[in-house]
C-alpha cells in the first residue's frame, strides 16, 4: 500500500553536499512521523533524522549541524539535505513513514524502499 522511492544519492568528495528525496505514495506525508536511516556495509541500520507530524525535528549526534530534514506536504515528499560530508557518511540511505523512538533507540516501523546510495570519497 505504501511505496517509498528514495533518490538523490551519488558520489561526492568529502566536504560536498547532496539533497536526498523520498517520494511517498499510498499515504499522505502530512500527519506522519517521517524519518531517514542509513546502513553501511557490515553495519546495522542507524537512525539519522526524523520529523514529526507536527514538524518537530530530531537528529543523530553524528549528523547534527550538517544534515537537515524537511517536508513538502504539497509534493508528498520528505528531503534530507546532507552537507559537509565525510567518508563516514557513506551508506545506503532509507526513509520511513512510521518513525518512533523507544528509550534512546529509533525505529522505522513501516516497510522500507530500495534506498539511495551515498558514497563519499576521501
Amino acid at each position: 500500500q505504501v511505496q517509498l522511492v528514495e533518490s538523490g544519492g551519488g558520489l561526492v568528495q568529502a566536504g560536498g553536499s547532496l539533497r536526498l528525496s523520498c517520494v511517498v505514495s499510498g499515504r499522505t506525508v502530512r500527519g506522519t512521523n517521517m524519518g531517514w536511516f542509513r546502513q553501511a556495509p557490515g553495519k546495522e541500520r542507524e537512525f539519522v533524522a526524523a520529523i514529526s507530524w507536527i514538524g518537530t525535528t530530531y537528529y543523530a549526534d553524528s549528523v547534527k549541524g550538517r544534515f537537515t530534514i524537511s517536508r513538502d506536504n504539497a509534493k508528498n515528499t520528505v528531503y534530507l539535505q546532507i552537507n559537509s560530508l565525510k567518508p563516514e557518511d557513506t551508506a545506503v540511505y532509507y526513509c520511513n513513514t512510521d518513525t518512533r523512538t523507544y528509550g534512546s533507540t529509533w525505529y522505522g516501523f513501516d516497510s522500507w524502499g530500495q534506498g539511495t546510495q551515498v558514497t563519499i570519497s576521501s
